[in-house]
């Protein structure tokens, strides 16, 4: 008991160590987003880059709004296609199948910068002009293969005889499909979404080789500001996003957790 005792305390330190590792920048982030200074030191109390940010930052709020619009619609449309891939690979049985998933999943392993000069070759090879759309079509083709694992995943745990049984009753395929599997699979398939607006949202590499003028996201944005010095509207432009970050997840957390219920 006195070692169990022991090694809860181990990795209670532990974890409050990451924890703290983890979250301390953030919270000096948010701390220095209300810094009067433009520099490191304090300089007192201030909305002032609030204030620049709302009112002032229009260039920034354009880029943000690209963001968002390429964000939700690959994760859409990735959404869509990796569920459909996922509930293929599960419900059907057909030659290659294991190669199929593993060709799948090698797109999460192979490096950004591999991906992105990849993409921008074929865009150029197609000679497809670079614009939102190229970075749209860049987002949703590294978004399906997250989406897939993720319902996959889902799907694992799904009891096969209930399809049976759906069948035994006289449902056919479709109904099959739209009344037993994706409402099984709907958590799977909202947590999917949201990995992929994530990793849309923060996605730089792919996105650097692959925007055209006038297609700057958020994150490209950041950078050109970024090279000419850190302004503290940047600060405040990363708490409002934690803030809808924090927002988002317990939303989705209660949607979830509502689904299960049912």
């Amino acid at each position: 008991m006195k070692r169990n005792n022991k090694t809860g305390k181990f990795s209670l330190g532990m974890f409050t160590l990451v924890m703290i590792f983890l979250y301390m920048p953030l919270m000096i982030l948010v701390v220095y987003s209300f810094n009067e200074s433009r520099m490191m030191n304090w300089g007192g109390f201030s909305l002032r880059w609030y204030d620049e940010l709302f009112f002032k930052s229009g260039n920034l709020w354009r880029s943000f709004g690209n963001s968002a619009l390429i964000a939700v619609t690959s994760a859409t449309v990735s959404t869509i296609i990796g569920t459909l891939g996922a509930i293929g690979l599960y419900w059907y049985r057909f030659r290659f199948k294991k190669l199929i998933k593993i060709a799948a999943f090698i797109p999460i392993l192979i490096p950004e910068i591999i991906i992105g000069v990849s993409l921008l070759i074929f865009f150029a090879g197609i000679k497809l002009q670079l614009s939102l759309f190229t970075i749209f079509l860049a987002h949703t083709t590294f978004n399906i293969p997250f989406v897939l694992l993720v319902v996959m995943a889902r799907l694992e745990e799904f009891d096969f005889t209930i399809i049976e049984a759906a069948y035994d009753l006289g449902a056919r395929e479709l109904q099959t499909l739209t009344r037993v599997i994706l409402p099984a699979a709907l958590p799977g398939i909202l947590s999917g979404f949201l990995i992929a607006v994530t990793l849309s949202l923060e996605d730089f590499v792919i996105t650097f080789f692959v925007s055209g003028p006038g297609s700057s996201t958020l994150p490209l944005h950041i950078f050109s500001m970024i090279r000419f010095g850190v302004s503290p509207v940047v600060n405040a432009l990363s708490v409002v996003v934690i803030a809808g970050t924090v927002v988002l997840a317990l939303l989705s957390r209660n949607v979830v957790k509502y689904m299960f219920q049912k």
